[in-house]
């Protein structure tokens, strides 16, 4: 079957990931990368296996008519803007997460992409991986009974100015960057439900010379309508990567890399779990491709990455005012 093209827009950290994860499925290959970058198209096409070519302006890749689908992997700020122009251009989109860094935004990508009739998913790579489609089987089949009380903590050592911790670029800090991980992981661990209201405030800084435009440590609660509560750290001012969710006949736990790419460490009251290594990244544009083709609702729409940012909206608020926040979602 021929596979679809799929044109890469930034060329960062999250490109490198996806792009061999894109060439390792049986639809999709990454054909296009647009990028202010000066890249070298043969060597990215000898390094990834794929024919790619290089553009510097946008329009111009999204002019090209074999391009079907796109990926944005820029910057947060930058995600609206660009999804939009594909949309309009008949492409597919995959957009980073956060989907951006207002509902609004979130509203205008998901209007235009219904407009134009075309898919739009956001990169939830992790509801493709087998762990966490346990923890989504567990909370839907309710083998330990509703989880009611979760945990999570996300962080890691940040010392250095980049694009995270410039707030026009990124939106936010810590919690734009790491929250939203275990702002999505309590919302697949209460069945697909947001929380109803939040509690937050953040930590005195460590490093206020470097994150002097956004959070570097946040403390939140999550609320959900059944009484189900989550608490939860996020911070670029110390190493974790862990979730918890109880349920009163028994409980699931990543206790290392929960939400990363790759070699996570998770188990259950009942006994240690110990499923196969898949690429998320390959998956998710597998079962897009299939969206695609066959016409049915990808799992991650634009809906869910903009419930993600009604929630990170009335958490920000809640550690501004020191209230509890309801959730607008």
């Amino acid at each position: 079957m021929k596979k679809y093209n799929v044109g890469l827009v930034g060329y960062g950290w999250a490109a490198t990931a996806h792009i061999p994860g894109i060439n390792a499925t049986t639809l999709g290959q990454v054909t296009a990368i647009c990028s202010s970058r000066p890249l070298d198209a043969a060597e990215l096409s000898t390094q990834y296996g794929s024919d790619i070519t290089v553009y510097n302006d946008l329009d111009e890749m999204l002019a090209n008519p074999a391009i079907q689908v796109v990926s944005i992997c820029g910057y947060p700020n930058q995600h609206a803007g660009q999804t939009i122009r594909a949309a309009k251009a008949g492409k597919h989109v995959i957009s980073e997460k956060p989907m951006a860094t207002s509902v609004a935004d979130c509203d205008r990508m998901i209007s235009v992409c219904k407009a134009a009739k075309v898919k739009l998913a956001i990169g939830y790579r992790l509801h493709y991986d087998l762990y966490h489609q346990e923890l989504m089987r567990l909370a839907r089949e309710q083998d330990f009974g509703p989880f009611m009380k979760m945990a999570g903590d996300r962080a890691f050592v940040f010392g250095q100015r980049a694009w995270r911790i410039d707030k026009k670029l990124a939106g936010g800090g810590a919690m734009m960057d790491l929250g939203i991980y275990i702002v999505h992981g309590a919302c697949m661990a209460a069945n697909g439900s947001a929380p109803i209201f939040v509690t937050a405030h953040e930590e005195p800084k460590q490093k206020p010379e470097l994150f002097n435009e956004v959070e570097e440590t946040i403390r939140w609660s999550m609320e959900f309508r059944n009484g189900a509560r989550c608490d939860a750290v996020t911070s670029f001012n110390h190493s974790a990567d862990t979730f918890r969710a109880e349920g009163a006949k028994g409980w699931i736990e990543f206790k290392q890399h929960a939400f990363t790419y790759r070699g996570i460490v998770a188990e259950t009251s009942r006994n240690p779990l110990n499923f196969a290594a898949i690429n998320q990244q390959a998956a998710q544009m597998d079962d897009f491709a299939d969206c695609i083709l066959s016409g049915r609702d990808t799992s991650v729409p634009g809906e869910l990455g903009r419930r993600d940012m009604q929630i990170i909206t009335a958490i920000y608020e809640a550690a501004r005012t020191g209230k509890r926040v309801k959730v607008n979602a």
